[in-house]
Formats: structure tokens, C-alpha cells, sequence
């Protein structure tokens, strides 16, 4: 395996974080052995530079696919038991096919639902620090990033792959809310088609349902990219803000565990720290070994979510100041970041992420995310653009 290496101290030094999870510990899942080593190995970094790191556990989800399944399962009893007794069934199918689109919203949205409450769950842990200011306490900057990993499922395995799965859930998600509309109108309307009206709906569960078999079969990727390259950020502007601390913003420096199944731990953090942020700001990296600069506009499956636009300003002036960087603006379509946790809880965010030019994510759940894959070039010019935001809202 080749060695990606850097002059640039700072890089140097995210260089060796990255190989440290990648290689020394390597696939991260949600909630597995894995993902607590990466959570140990970013405490004792934090030790290491001399700041105090804090351990919290939380019960999450094992799976981002198992509400998912729940659901496809669900709209298929639905289909099943319909024409089974006249209007009885028919009632019981949609107000299961109701359930199941209200809940995939809720999934959608990051909020609580009927379909993960009813899916195992095991501990996971976040690991943060605070770094006080030089001067009077003005506003506080939350800078995350996920430790765990993803598996490598089909619908990942190639950029045409991952663009067929974001517009099946745009279809699957029309074909649900059909369904539900023909069973709702076929009972007072005694439609007869009703039922071989909503074959498209349960077609669409079916594939669903495969799909996430298919995905929670295969290996957790050791997850270079995606999301060690932002572990290792964090980890390294931890130790630059510690060595020079910010004039008048405290810094939160985060690595949280269970993005990958619906933001379990970023959710958690705001949930407990939140009501204690002074005027908070918070940058979320993401998948930085690959790609760009970048950062995001947008991002969101069904449901959008939108980076500040005061922070979008200052990120463009910079980028727009230093062209050496070659940072652009980018967007998520089928996929989010911990940016839409932040957006929920009412704190302005702005992600800045590997994302190419065409849109494409590098090695995104993919068993190619590898040590060897992370360009030195691509990290250099991301840690000037990531520090000099993080100055940039400090003086602001």
C-alpha cells in the first residue's frame, strides 16, 4: 500500500490520523467494536495535545436500513391484506400505508419515528473537548466530524448506481403516497382496480426491501475518506486552536459515532449541549481525502436542507481571495451530512466537503476507501480554506 505524505506540518499530521483509523483500526460500523476503537483512538488525541477529553454514550440504531425494511415489509402486508375482507382490510391497509409514509418522512427528516423505534438498537459513543478563547467568550464554533463507517451495498458501488438509487426513492416515496390515496378513496368509492392500482406501490416495496437485504450483507468499509480524513481534521485543528487558541470564540471539537445510521450521535450532542452554546456556528467535514474543496449548499433525500447563508458568503470571499485553493460550491442529491442536524437544532452550519466538481463522491460506501486513494495536494488546499473559515469567524 502506498504512502500519501505531506511537508505542510498541519497535513502531516492529518496524514497520520487518517492511516491510524483507516489502516490501524479500520472498518468502523455503527455501534461495533470498530467504531469504539476510532472514539478511544480521537480521546487519546485530544489528551495527547493537553485539552480534556469527554466520553457520552448513547443508545442508537445498528442499521440506516432496517426502518427502511421495516417499512417496505410493511407496505407489502399492506398490499397483501387489502382485498382480503371488503372494507375492513382495505381500512387496515391504509392506515398502514399511512404509518409507513409518515414515518419515512420522519426517517427522512432526522425525527423520531414509529419505524426506529421498533428497530434493535446498541451503545454508541461521542468524544468531544472545548477549547476556551484568548479573550471574552462572544460565541462558540462546534467543528465535527463522524467516525464510523458505512457499508458497501450495490447502490454504492458505482456513481451511475448511486444516481439510480437517489431517483428510485423520489418514485418509491410517489408510489407510497399512491397507494395510500387509491386505498383512502377505493373504500367510500368501492373502486374495484384499487387494489391491482397500487401493484406499482408494492413493486416498489418489494425492490426496497431487496435492496436493504442486499446492504446489510455486505462489509463495512475501513472508510479512509469517508469519514476518517474528517476525524483527522478535527483532530488536527484541535491541536492548532489549542496551540493558538481562537480571541473570542470557544471551540467544541467533536468526533461523533453513528452518523451513518441517521445521525444518532450528532443528534445526541445537540440534545445535551445545545441551551449551554453562546451564539453558535458549526462546521461539518466530510469525505476530504478525495476531493475538492468544496462546500455545500444544499443537501437531503426528499428532504432539503441548506447551509447559512451568512457562512456561504464568507467561505466564497475566501475562495474567491485564494483561487490557489480551487474550492467551488457543491450539493448532496441523495445523501446528507451532520450540516442537517445543525439546520434542526437551530445552528448555523456549513459543511465543507470532498464532493468533485461533477457531483461525484469520491470511494462514497465503497470497499475502495482506502489509506492509498487519499490525495496529500486535495488535503493541503482544504486545510488552508478550513483554517482560515475558522478565522474568519472568529474576527467576524
Amino acid at each position: 500500500m502506498s504512502k500519501p505524505s505531506s511537508h505542510h506540518p498541519r497535513v502531516a499530521e492529518w496524514l497520520g490520523h487518517i492511516r491510524a483509523l483507516a489502516v490501524g483500526i479500520g472498518p468502523r460500523g455503527p455501534t461495533r467494536e470498530g467504531e469504539r476503537r476510532g472514539s478511544e483512538y480521537a480521546r487519546a488525541s485530544f489528551a495527547r495535545i493537553g485539552l480534556q477529553p469527554l466520553w457520552e454514550t448513547f443508545r442508537s440504531a445498528r442499521s440506516i436500513f432496517h426502518p427502511h425494511l421495516l417499512g417496505s415489509l410493511a407496505m407489502i402486508a399492506a398490499f397483501a391484506i387489502f382485498p382480503l375482507h371488503g372494507t375492513v382490510t382495505a381500512g387496515i391497509a391504509c392506515l398502514l400505508t399511512i404509518i409507513v409514509i409518515v414515518s419515512e418522512l420522519q426517517v427522512l427528516g432526522f425525527r423520531s419515528n414509529l419505524l426506529q423505534a421498533l428497530i434493535p438498537k446498541a451503545e454508541s459513543q461521542n468524544v468531544y473537548a472545548l477549547i476556551p478563547p484568548k479573550g471574552e467568550h462572544i460565541r462558540d464554533l462546534v467543528l465535527v466530524g463522524h467516525v464510523d463507517t458505512q457499508r458497501t451495498p450495490l447502490i454504492f458501488r458505482t456513481p451511475v448506481w448511486v444516481k439510480v438509487y437517489d431517483k428510485f426513492t423520489m418514485v418509491a416515496i410517489v408510489a407510497f403516497f399512491w397507494q395510500a390515496i387509491v386505498y383512502l378513496l377505493a373504500m367510500p368509492f368501492a373502486w374495484q382496480w384499487a387494489w391491482y392500482g397500487s401493484i406499482p406501490a408494492a413493486l416498489c416495496a418489494a425492490l426496497l426491501a431487496a435492496m436493504c437485504i442486499e446492504a446489510d450483507r455486505t462489509p463495512f468499509t475501513a472508510g479512509a475518506n469517508d469519514n476518517a480524513s474528517a476525524v483527522g481534521i478535527v483532530l488536527a485543528l484541535a491541536g492548532q486552536i489549542a496551540a493558538r487558541p481562537l480571541e473570542h470564540t470557544r471551540v467544541y471539537v467533536v468526533v461523533t459515532g453513528c452518523e451513518e445510521v441517521q445521525h444518532y450521535g450528532m443528534i445526541d450532542f445537540y440534545r445535551r449541549h445545545r441551551s449551554a452554546m453562546k451564539n453558535p456556528r458549526a462546521l461539518v467535514f466530510e469525505m476530504l481525502g478525495c476531493g475538492g474543496p468544496a462546500w455545500s449548499t444544499r443537501e437531503g433525500i426528499i428532504v432539503p436542507f441548506r447551509s447559512d447563508p451568512q457562512l456561504m458568503r464568507m467561505v466564497e470571499r475566501l475562495a474567491e481571495t485564494h483561487p490557489q485553493w480551487s474550492a467551488y460550491a457543491s450539493k448532496i442529491s441523495g445523501g446528507n451530512t451532520e450540516l442537517s442536524d445543525a439546520v434542526r437544532f437551530k445552528v448555523p452550519a456549513i459543511a465543507l466537503m470532498g464532493m468533485r466538481r461533477d457531483g461525484v463522491a469520491p470511494y462514497w460506501h465503497q470497499r475502495q476507501d482506502t489509506f492509498d486513494k487519499i490525495d496529500p495536494d486535495v488535503l493541503e488546499r482544504t486545510w488552508e480554506l478550513a483554517w482560515a473559515l475558522v478565522q474568519e469567524i472568529d474576527r467576524s
